[in-house]
């Protein structure tokens, strides 16, 4: 199957008056290497951005070989440059961001990329990527292990972090 019917890209926008630094997402404060967000260190000058519901899968569309993605653990706004996922109504969302998660994904976005210096995504392409096919039972199962497996490097790293103080 592809990844067109699994999701879709969400497109919503509001004002700009309604966006904070705690919850806009640009590729600035995406962190690299699937590492998560930071916050924003300024907001747009436009007067609307994208929108964000808790559950989506961001990802940054500039340079994809940087593999920026975040899994929004709330609602917020995101600049242009970063792709809104939002999973179907039968598609687990946590299993939508480990299928975005995969190296391959990111591979197959540089191959289909356009542009040399500052290389974009082609959303339209992006969406016939090919992805293994599971009922929603095996989507809880694959996610839920691969979520404790990630739990469980955050915890160790917090970890890491300390002894390394």
């Amino acid at each position: 199957m592809v990844l067109s019917q699994i999701c879709t890209y969400s497109n919503d926008k509001i004002s700009i008056v309604d966006v904070n630094k705690n919850t806009y997402i640009s590729t600035e404060n995406m962190l690299p290497n699937k590492a998560g967000i930071i916050q924003a260190a300024s907001l747009p000058s436009t007067m609307q951005v994208k929108c964000y519901k808790q559950g989506d899968v961001l990802v940054s569309n500039i340079r994809p070989y940087f593999k920026k993605i975040w899994f929004a653990e709330h609602e917020g706004s995101c600049s242009n440059d970063v792709l809104v996922f939002r999973a179907k109504e039968t598609v687990n969302p946590y299993y939508l961001f480990y299928v975005l998660s995969c190296d391959k994904f990111f591979e197959y976005a540089m191959a289909t990329s356009k542009g040399t210096k500052m290389p974009r995504g082609d959303k339209k392409i992006l969406m016939g990527y090919e992805i293994p096919e599971h009922n929603y039972v095996e989507q809880i199962k694959i996610a839920g292990l691969l979520r404790r497996i990630d739990d469980k490097i955050g915890i160790n790293n917090k970890i890491n972090n300390n002894l390394a103080v």
